[in-house]
């Protein structure tokens, strides 16, 4: 059996990060990718026990004694590779070669429907800039299809240029 060095165990990354606990879900804002992360509650919890110190067998363990549910450690590798795919871990633990092909459909099937619920789920946007935030044009800028006038007016037609 392979010995689990410290090297292996995941460690979630803190710089650069602006968190934002929400009561069911963790909002994560990368600052270098400007992308933000909303991280279920499941996937937070794992999020949460990647502190450099812990193996995913583990992690399984003490959130199956959180949530009072079996938590099986298929959902630990699961939310451990999308959190590595995502750049929010400094430390990623390498998956032993069952759990490497493992998709979230497959993992459905193979849990049953009752553990849907637990899925860890990232989803993930990506942050518009300042200018392209602007939602909408003021008062005699040319008119535009992707962005309105901030007069309720709308667009003059005839002169092509916001009220």
């Amino acid at each position: 059996m392979k010995r689990i060095t410290p090297e292996n165990f995941p460690r979630m990354r803190k710089q650069g990060l602006v968190v934002d606990d929400l009561p069911d879900e963790v909002l994560v804002y990368d600052l270098a990718s400007n992308r933000a992360h909303c991280l279920n509650h499941t996937a937070a919890l794992v999020w949460r026990a990647c502190d450099g110190h812990t193996a995913a067998p583990e992690i399984a363990r003490r959130l199956t004694a959180e949530l009072d549910a079996h938590f099986d450690e298929k959902l630990v590798w699961l939310a451990l590779a999308q959190l590595e795919k995502l750049g929010l871990l400094d430390q990623s633990a390498v998956a032993p070669a069952r759990f490497t092909q493992l998709s979230r459909r497959q993992l459905i099937r193979s849990l049953g429907l009752a553990a849907v619920v637990a899925v860890p789920v990232v989803t993930s946007i990506v942050a518009p800039t300042a200018v392209q935030a602007a939602t909408c044009r003021p008062s005699n800028s040319p008119c535009s299809p992707t962005v309105t006038c901030c007069s309720v007016l709308g667009c003059n037609v005839p002169t092509g240029r916001c009220n």
